[in-house]
């Protein structure tokens, strides 16, 4: 059995002969194929706005600039890759971590706890952990009754329609749903944003090539632009076959020690499969485990070691707030491949392999 690991691009040949195109026209980048990206994934978003950028981390960046002010509090989730609340620290402005609920999503209840409590709170940064949609009557309502400013991290869930949120942002990383090798978007309904946000990802300058504002070269290439509109074509045939294949480990880990984060939902668009594990019924340490699994050609990850947790935020003096739910989480979790070249008989052949190995490790 070849390496299967946890996430895996879908390149086909259409996807390659459009790149080629690119290739051969007279602009390989800022011409014709950025705007023609941008105007795909506004109309499949239901966004009047779109601002491709050269990674997800570059679109929370800017997004934070337009979105915040130093010394702005921002609720945030500890479950999330660096860069939701590293886009933050970048404006300036200070992260508030509220615990999750047993799904890995933020708890809005918390949330607003927290709003409740404290009316200098300026915004929420909510991320759709592992493709799973929040509550959107609840973000909406807690927009209205607190005045506040919502970013959606949508890097697991491309694809999401734009609502009441200020902002939203993608990933076209490798492993999301749809890939430009690297890049990034940023959609929005809101012009003034809209217009900060074009002018901060190229230096500054505004469309007289006068600098205004002291910008970033986040542009995105023509090329990788020519790659994310071939892609998007394919967008829903790919969820419908993440969500297949989550479906089938469900019914896989029935009555085992295995239990899906979450049972199946067509909620999720499923960037991650993640489970979660009870360790202490076990004589093997998880990290173990990954070493066996990497040993038979499985590759598997952890999403996320908290991030008020890490030594940089701790040495901010984060590392002490009360998230019993996303200490429990982060013991036991962990991320099984599922991209859409998934086949049956490796994931039969995953689930197989660690099931064998768990078994094997129970204490009696």
């Amino acid at each position: 059995m070849d390496f299967i690991p946890y996430g895996k691009q879908t390149i086909l040949k259409d996807d390659i002969k459009e790149v080629i195109k690119t290739l051969k026209s007279p602009y390989l980048t800022t011409g014709p194929k950025i705007k023609e990206f941008e105007k795909a994934i506004g109309s499949y978003c239901s966004a009047k706005y779109c601002v491709v950028v050269s990674n997800a981390t570059a679109a929370l960046h800017l997004s934070s600039l337009v979105l915040l002010k130093p010394n702005d509090k921002v609720l945030t989730t500890p479950n999330s890759f660096l860069a939701t609340s590293n886009s933050i620290l970048y404006a300036k402005a200070n992260p508030i971590f509220v615990d999750i609920c047993k799904d890995g999503l933020i708890d809005l209840d918390i949330c607003e706890q927290y709003l409740k409590k404290d009316s200098s709170i300026k915004a929420i940064y909510i991320v759709s952990f592992s493709g799973k949609a929040l509550d959107q009557k609840k973000l909406i309502y807690l927009k209205k009754r607190y005045n506040i400013k919502i970013l959606e991290d949508n890097a697991h869930r491309m694809g999401t329609k734009l609502k009441k949120s200020d902002i939203s942002i993608f990933s076209f990383h490798p492993v999301k749903h749809l890939t430009t090798a690297e890049g990034g978007a940023i959609i929005t309904n809101n012009k003034k944003l809209y217009k900060k946000l074009i002018t901060l990802r190229n230096h500054g300058q505004d469309n007289s090539h006068n600098m205004t504002k002291l910008g970033y070269n986040y542009r995105l290439s023509d090329i990788q632009c020519a790659l994310g509109i071939s892609q998007l074509k394919k967008l829903d045939t790919f969820i419908q076959k993440r969500q297949k294949i989550a479906k089938r480990y469900d019914k896989l880990f029935i009555n085992s020690i295995v239990k899906p984060l979450y049972n199946f939902t067509i909620k999720s668009y499923y960037h991650l499969y993640i489970v979660r594990i009870d360790f202490s019924k076990l004589s093997i340490k998880r990290d173990t485990l990954i070493k066996k699994l990497k040993k038979q050609n499985i590759g598997v990850q952890i999403h996320y070691k908290p991030i008020n947790k890490q030594p940089f935020y701790k040495n901010l003096g984060y590392g002490t707030e009360q998230t019993p739910i996303m200490d429990s989480y982060y013991q036991e979790c962990l991320s099984l491949p599922i991209y859409p070249l998934l086949s049956k008989k490796e994931q039969q052949y995953t689930v197989d392999t660690l099931l064998y190995i768990l078994t094997y490790s129970k204490i009696n």
